[in-house]
């Protein structure tokens, strides 16, 4: 058998030592690992202290909208999404208002590859023909979109889609524009950028204490019934802006914003816009962070105050950025 190790000399409960332990209890502090009851109030004590640190932010965020993206490779790790998902319950559980949005790459591609579609990428968007937007609805704004509400429920949330499948649609928009270097239009087929969201739907919800589901599909403008497959960031970011958001997490597999990518040492806790523009324009930001950090300041400057980078493979890694005074990944602060 291993024995415990000591526990530092003194009382480490912040309490008296219980009578039962008569004459000798301010001889027993250093042997409590002996008292099985002792270490439970040790451990109850601890949690009360994570309760009193989260109370200050409990207080801050009340009542007011969090907007939480979701999606990647992510959404594969059951774990990780079941942490997530408790997190974003224990939110609204604490008067706080999430809205999840969400999007669905690999479950998507797979069903495509499943059907005989390659899929096909240009200028980091998925090319969308009709065959391929069937698929986008039926696993991202039916089969992804109904379980997230599921497993909500099933952890003793309420939570409800506002999908174009589930007839509750709340994003509109236009086909996508994009041109290659030599200014041609580029077909990118069934893909769509927000021009409106229909805020009420949300509000409404929220204010009931239920959360709110989205998938990133959206119905043209026109009328005609028309889907459009959009880019989930996009998404996020245009919800926030019409909600104004108290924030907006990004929540990925990093763990934040970075100076050099392949150093972990490197990520920022905290900046301002101000700071954000600067790393942008001296190189500092690379790759696909570039166009994050470019959709985050222009959320910023729409109203929304806050907007947090995390990796949601660790867990609970939602309470611990919006619940403790350190935080585990990089907040950008509005102006």
């Amino acid at each position: 058998m291993v024995s415990a190790p000591l526990p530092p000399a003194g009382n480490t409960t912040g309490v008296d030592m219980p009578k039962k332990y008569g004459r000798i209890a301010r001889f027993v502090c250093p042997l409590s690992f002996l008292f099985p009851s002792m270490i439970k109030v040790n451990q109850a004590i601890e949690k009360a202290d994570v309760l009193i640190e989260a109370m200050r932010w409990i207080r801050q965020h009340r009542g007011k909208i969090t907007v939480i993206k979701i999606g990647g490779s992510l959404m594969e790790d059951e774990a990780a999404m079941t942490h997530l998902l408790l997190d974003t319950v224990f939110m609204e559980s604490v008067g706080m208002q999430p809205v999840i949005v969400h999007g669905g790459g690999k479950a998507i591609s797979d069903a495509m590859q499943s059907a005989g579609i390659e899929p096909r990428f240009v200028q980091g968007r998925r090319y969308t023909d009709s065959a391929s937007l069937d698929i986008v609805k039926r696993v991202l704004g039916k089969e992804i979109n109904e379980q997230l509400v599921r497993q909500l429920n099933l952890y003793e949330g309420q939570a409800e889609p506002l999908s174009v499948c589930a007839d509750s649609n709340v994003l509109f928009g236009n086909k996508l524009a994009l041109t290659d270097e030599f200014g041609a239009e580029v077909d990118m087929g069934w893909v769509g950028t927000i021009t409106r969201v229909d805020t009420a739907p949300i509000h409404k919800l929220c204010e009931q204490g239920i959360i709110p589901v989205i998938p990133s599909i959206a119905l043209m403008n026109d009328g005609t019934g028309q889907a459009l497959n959009v880019n989930a960031d996009t998404v996020a970011t245009a919800v926030a802006k019409e909600l104004h958001a108290e924030k907006l997490i990004y929540v990925s597999e990093v763990n934040g914003l970075r100076t050099d990518p392949n150093d972990p040492d490197s990520m920022i806790d905290s900046l301002s816009a101000e700071q954000a523009r600067q790393l942008l324009a001296s190189g500092s930001i690379v790759g696909g962070m570039i166009p994050k950090i470019q959709a985050c300041l222009e959320t910023l400057e729409r109203g929304v105050n806050k907007i947090h980078i995390i990796n949601g493979r660790l867990r609970h890694a939602l309470l611990l950025e919006i619940f403790t005074s350190m935080g585990v990944g990089t907040e950008i602060i509005g102006p």
